[in-house]
């Protein structure tokens, strides 16, 4: 039987329903977000509420288990979520390791992110081989994945079968609310501004698919970033724009104007508690240029191949406005 964590969230939903189409017995393990009808429904699946921090409640969920994919995660570029987001994401990850090993689990795949990488100042394309380095431009987020994998590579040094992803921005149908999906709504909306940041970017089937064929693979103690290519934020966006039949962003947001917008919008939430729609960290990001070399993956993989992005969009906007279409 396979596990997988975090298996109602973005990246968990579509993994579970491509493995349940796969014909495998999964055990999906969710905290807060209770799946929906349509998952529970999924043939061959079970479903199991777990506190990933609860060692007997692991325990429990571990039962008859072979391979394991660690999805679960805390996402949040708010700083108030930041202390909460560094000890589950490495705490819950470092029990994991310890039940895998303890277990004798065939093998573990764990979902990362290109931002535990970090941002090394000597190098103009980051791959896997980059040495972490410190920089106000790591996130807290990207700090956790970062610690996070150190207890994936610990339990590798202890005889742990395991393979590392590392996802850039991980584009694809989901609550629009949220995530990266948010971005499609943010478009819809005909939002002007633009910066010129550049980041890695990747279809969620992709990365479902890639993970599970490194699973099915004699690949182990490796890391692998997945992105289809490093795409500025304009160029996504108005990729976006033109599928949603909107206007692309066309102001250019100088990083004065970026960090302006940060502040207000901090202030703003301190007084009302909503709308904190962008902050210190996000404004940054939105300006760093970081490229990410996806050379490995596709050796290791030669039958393997991305989505292109517009592809990608492409499939997203009909889902979405048709979500639009049934609100009104």
């Amino acid at each position: 039987m396979i596990l997988v964590t975090g298996a109602s969230g973005f990246l968990g939903r579509h993994l579970v329903q491509y493995l349940s189409a796969t014909n495998q017995r999964v055990r999906a393990i969710y905290h807060n977000n209770a799946p929906d009808d349509a998952l529970r429904s999924l043939p061959g699946t079970e479903w199991l509420q777990c506190d990933l921090l609860d060692v007997f409640a692991i325990e429990q969920a571990f039962e008859d288990i072979e391979e394991v994919y660690h999805c679960a995660a805390i996402v949040s570029f708010n700083p108030s979520d930041s202390a909460v987001m560094l000890h589950f994401n490495v705490e819950s990850t470092a029990a994991i390791v310890n039940e895998c090993l303890d277990r004798g689990i065939k093998k573990l795949v764990y979902v990362s992110s290109v931002a535990a990488l970090g941002r090394n100042s000597a190098v103009t394309e980051i791959n896997e081989e980059v040495e972490w380095e410190e920089s106000n431009l790591n996130s807290a987020y990207g700090i956790s994945k970062y610690m996070a994998e150190m207890e994936v590579w610990r339990g590798i040094g202890e005889g742990l079968n395991a393979v590392i992803v590392n996802p850039g921005i991980i584009l694809g149908e989901d609550n629009w609310e949220k995530g990266s999906a948010r971005l499609m709504k943010i478009v819809y909306k005909e939002f002007p501004f633009y910066t010129k940041g550049v980041n890695g970017w990747v279809d969620v089937l992709d990365v479902v698919k890639a993970m599970y064929m490194l699973m099915d693979s004699d690949i182990h103690s490796e890391r692998f970033i997945l992105t289809s290519g490093n795409f500025s934020y304009k160029e996504v966006f108005t990729i976006m724009a033109h599928a949603l039949n909107k206007k692309p962003p066309h102001i250019y947001a100088a990083p004065w104007l970026t960090n302006l917008i940060w502040r207000l919008n901090s202030i703003k939430y301190s007084v009302t508690g909503k709308g904190r729609t962008i902050t210190k960290e996000t404004a940054r990001n939105a300006q760093s240029v970081s490229k990410y070399n996806n050379d490995k993956l596709l050796k290791a993989l030669p039958s393997f191949s991305y989505t292109p992005i517009s592809n990608t969009v492409g499939r997203m906007a009909p889902v979405f406005l048709n979500e639009v279409k049934s609100a009104k």
